[in-house]
C-alpha cells in the first residue's frame, strides 16, 4: 500500500480542480508549443506562448520527460529538463496548471524527485500535477544503471517512496533506493497531496492503478474502443475506492485547418480538420468519459500561435457551454 495523508485528498488540490471535473471535458497543451518536422523543436516564443494559453483558459501546460535523445525514436520532448523548465514556465504563468506527461520514475532517485515535486508545488502555488511512468525507451536505461526488465517492481517501489517522504515527517523506508531510518526529513512538503497520475500502464495492472494513483492518462484510439477503456476505468476506481472521482486522460495530434468545414483525415495519433469536426470529436470525448486531452501541435501545418487562438476562443467556449447544457438542473 502507498502512504497517503488521512484528510488529505487529490480533489483538493488546486490544480487537480482546474483540471479534471465529473462529466466535464478541458483542455492542456504539450510543449513545445509549435509545430517542428523531425525531433528537434525550436523551443522559441515558448514563454508568450504559455502566458497567452493561460489568457485562453487553458486548463494545463503539460512537459515530456525525455533525458536522452534516440534519433529513432523521433521524440526529445521540450529539449530542456522538466524541472528547471518547470520551475522556468511557473516563472512566466500565475493561475495555469503545469503537468508531467509523463516523469520517467526509474531513471531518478525517488527522493530527488520527491524533493523537486513538493518544491515546484510550493513556489508555483500548488499547480503541479504529476504524470508518471515506468519508460519506454530502452537505450536510455543502460545509460542510468536500471534493467529494464525489473520496470513494473521499481515503478511501485519508487512511488511507494515518494508518496510517503511527502506525506510523512521522519519516515523510516527500506527499499531498493537505500534506507531512510526516522533520522533524516525531506523538506519542502508540498502545500498538499500532489496528484499523481499514471500514464499507460507502465507495467501494473489496471485495478492496482485506480486504487494507487489520482487519475489514469492513457493514449488515443478509435472512439468506440476509447470509451470501452474508459467504462473499464470507472469500473476499476468504483471497485478500489467508492465514490471517488478519479480522470481518464488522453493525449491528442491536432492539426487545425484555417478552414472551419474541412472534414477529418488522420494524422499520427490524431486528425487534420477545421474547428467544427475538431469540436464534435472533443465533444463526444466528454460524452464518453475523457476528462481532459492533451494537445500535440507537432504535426501542424499553421503557425502554433493561431491555432492556440483559434481554440481558445473557437472551441474552448463551446465545451464549457455543452458540458453546461448536459449536467443536471440543481
Amino acid at each position: 500500500m502507498l502512504n497517503v495523508t488521512p484528510g488529505v485528498r487529490a480533489i483538493d488540490n488546486r490544480a487537480f480542480r482546474q483540471m479534471f471535473a465529473p462529466e466535464r471535458l478541458t483542455l492542456g497543451v504539450f510543449f513545445p508549443i509549435e509545430a517542428f518536422h523531425g525531433d528537434r523543436p525550436t523551443m522559441r516564443d515558448q514563454e508568450r506562448l504559455a502566458r497567452r494559453a493561460e489568457e485562453l483558459r487553458f486548463a494545463a501546460l503539460w512537459l515530456r520527460d525525455v533525458p536522452l535523445r534516440d534519433p529513432t525514436f523521433g521524440d526529445i520532448g521540450q529539449v530542456f529538463d522538466p524541472w528547471v523548465y518547470l520551475g522556468w514556465i511557473a516563472s512566466h504563468t500565475q493561475s495555469i496548471a503545469l503537468a508531467t506527461g509523463a516523469l520517467v520514475l526509474l531513471l531518478r532517485h525517488p527522493l530527488h524527485t520527491a524533493k523537486a515535486a513538493a518544491s515546484v508545488d510550493q513556489l508555483s502555488g500548488a499547480r503541479l500535477v504529476l504524470g508518471i511512468a515506468s519508460g519506454d525507451r530502452p537505450v536510455e536505461f543502460p545509460a542510468f544503471g536500471v534493467n529494464f526488465a525489473q520496470r513494473s517492481e521499481l515503478f511501485r517501489e519508487n512511488l511507494r517512496v515518494i508518496r510517503t517522504v511527502l506525506t510523512e515527517e521522519f519516515p523510516t523506508i527500506h527499499s531498493s533506493y537505500g534506507d531512510l531510518v526516522g533520522t533524516a526529513d525531506l523538506v519542502p512538503k508540498p502545500v498538499g497531496q500532489i496528484p499523481m497520475l499514471v500514464t499507460g500502464h507502465s507495467g501494473q495492472t489496471l485495478d492496482w492503478i485506480a486504487k494507487n494513483a489520482d487519475g489514469w492518462i492513457t493514449y488515443p484510439r478509435g472512439l468506440e474502443r476509447q470509451a470501452e477503456a474508459a467504462r473499464h476505468w470507472r469500473a476499476a476506481v468504483e471497485a478500489a475506492a467508492p465514490g471517488v472521482f478519479k480522470p481518464f486522460v488522453q493525449s491528442f495530434y491536432v492539426d487545425l485547418s484555417d478552414d472551419p468545414d474541412q472534414p477529418a483525415a488522420p494524422i499520427h495519433l490524431g486528425f487534420r480538420g477545421g474547428r467544427k469536426i475538431i469540436f464534435r470529436f472533443l465533444d463526444t470525448l466528454r460524452l464518453i468519459g475523457v476528462n481532459h486531452v492533451i494537445l500535440n501541435l507537432k504535426y501542424g501545418a499553421r503557425d502554433a500561435g493561431e491555432v492556440l487562438e483559434e481554440i481558445g476562443r473557437e472551441i474552448l467556449p463551446q465545451l464549457e457551454a455543452s458540458a453546461q447544457a448536459a449536467a443536471p438542473s440543481p
